[in-house]
């Protein structure tokens, strides 16, 4: 079977996860243009938008990048767009996207499913996904499953054998990407840490909470769930969640401030409390009550940098798991 991380030229196996609207063409291409895998979210971009979009990375890099769909949302039109345009790797997550995958390979990109569960890995694996990425719960923003990143990877990678796996949730460092690596990982997915990136389309109060934060900061719950109900998902502690915690956690319609809207979007349309979208550069008023995704590695995270040091610095990581690797081998030998 050919090796899919190989097919795609990747110079490190470091793959920037679809962080919603934060993920900029600038982002992805950034990643990409390092060494890394740089991708996109197309689930709540319309096609002509989409078409634009992937125009965009055409100029900004010649290396390959992603495209992520979510499938409690329509993806029909938009996928066509996207493998149409060539992209190179398409990731779903949020349901088995088995249906598509015959559709991905047959326009020669790489099919990638994003996982929460063993169960899940094993339906990946029927349905001949090229990559599985495992994510654990201590992920930043939508959470699919309920082990952590140390037990389910292993599992994972051994349930699976041949079939590459990326571990994903709580890795924002070399550390992080070497115990991947030791877990049997082929590379990582990695969000949190590019929220910091120069490149990303974040708000900056939000960049800046995300710089001064701790994994003591976040909250794993369904809150902020107008526009995608029933979701899980980690975001950083602030003003909404601390007040619906002190009114007891009630349920939809009587959580604190219920209906009334906190920011605008440039088109003048406005963002309600609990809506699940995370909040952009160009999004003016109140942007601290607002989702603000990030994974309990958030600690980890201290400072603004170029998307190429980003991947230069997890990449690091790799060289440490291949030294580990060396020992075992040398006294393996030895013995």
């Amino acid at each position: 079977m050919p090796d899919p991380i190989r097919s795609l030229d990747l110079v490190h196996p470091i793959f920037q996860a679809p962080i919603g609207g934060i993920a900029s063409a600038e982002l992805a291409a950034a990643v990409s243009d390092a060494g890394g895998l740089g991708h996109l979210a197309c689930t709540w971009r319309n096609p002509d938008q989409l078409k634009a979009l992937f125009a965009t990375m055409d100029k900004l890099t010649r290396k390959p990048y992603g495209a992520n769909f979510v499938l409690d949302f329509p993806i029909e039109d938009r996928l066509a767009v996207a493998l149409e345009c060539g992209v190179r790797a398409i990731s779903f997550f949020w349901g088995d996207g088995a249906r598509y995958v015959s559709r991905v390979k047959a326009a020669g990109a790489i099919a990638i499913q994003v996982i929460g569960s063993i169960a899940d890995a094993k339906q990946a694996a029927d349905a001949g996904f090229d990559l599985v990425v495992a994510q654990g719960r201590e992920a930043g923003g939508h959470v699919r499953g309920d082990m952590g990143t140390m037990t389910l990877v292993p599992q994972v990678v051994d349930i699976l054998g041949e079939l590459p796996v990326l571990a994903g949730g709580g890795i924002v460092d070399h550390r992080g990407v070497a115990a991947a690596i030791a877990l049997g990982a082929r590379g990582v997915w990695v969000g949190t840490r590019f929220l910091a990136a120069t490149e990303a389309n974040i708000h900056p109060q939000y960049r800046q909470l995300v710089l001064t934060s701790n994994g003591d900061n976040t909250l794993y719950s369904e809150l902020f769930d107008i526009g995608w109900p029933n979701a899980p998902l980690r975001t950083l502690k602030n003003a909404t969640t601390r007040n619906w915690e002190a009114a007891g956690r009630p349920t939809t319609p009587r959580r604190p401030g219920e209906g009334e809207h906190v920011a605008r979007r440039p088109d003048g349309s406005e963002i309600p409390r609990y809506f699940f979208g995370s909040p952009t550069r160009d999004i003016t008023g109140d942007a601290e009550a607002m989702a603000l995704y990030a994974g309990e590695g958030v600690g980890l995270v201290h400072a603004e940098q170029p998307a190429a040091a980003i991947v230069s610095e997890l990449a690091a990581g790799l060289n440490i798991a291949s030294g580990i690797a060396g020992v075992r081998k040398s006294s393996a030998r030895s013995a």
